[in-house]
């Protein structure tokens, strides 16, 4: 079991323990866990991989909806925002954080009430930057709703504190 040196685990080691149940109270990492945005909107973390993550929700256009009746856009994006965060911060050490410098997703299919999971990957990765990609899917029928794809930088040492 890897620990950091403030007895603190890696973040992904931190994920799958408390995704596959086998977490301890004591359990920590240098990253906040759940995040408070995940826990507002009922985001759950479905699967979770060195650089890759899946994130769930269940939605319903009364609950989370626009003038239109349908799922918010707003919405959809932050779920795929959130898939992407965990994502890379599987990848982060102690002494490092991250921050988006792009966003951009493309709608494909309006949504009322349906089970959605969002998948992050990498599609490039370097030492400070990596792009992303995300396909947010119906579990009930596998078609995408959305896409998007980011930017994340890698902050390290002092540029990542208080962050």
């Amino acid at each position: 079991m890897p620990v950091t040196s403030d007895n603190q685990l890696p973040v992904l080691e931190f994920l799958q323990r408390r995704l596959s149940g086998s977490s301890h109270p004591d359990d920590r990492t240098h990253m906040r866990y759940p995040t408070a945005i995940s826990q507002l909107l009922d985001f759950e973390i479905a699967e979770i991989g060195p650089g890759t993550a899946s994130v769930v929700v269940d939605v319903d256009a009364a609950r989370h909806g626009n003038q239109q009746g349908t799922v918010h856009g707003g919405f959809l994006v932050e779920l795929a925002d959130a898939a992407i965060g965990t994502a890379h911060s599987t990848l982060m050490k102690p002494d490092e954080s991250f921050t988006s410098i792009d966003l951009r997703a493309v709608f494909l299919r309006p949504v009322w009430r349906e089970t959605l999971v969002a998948r992050a990957a990498p599609t490039h990765s370097g030492r400070t930057i990596t792009h992303y990609h995300c396909d947010i899917v119906r579990t009930s029928d596998g078609k995408p709703v959305a896409t998007a794809t980011s930017t994340v930088m890698t902050l390290h040492g002092d540029r990542a504190t208080g962050r």
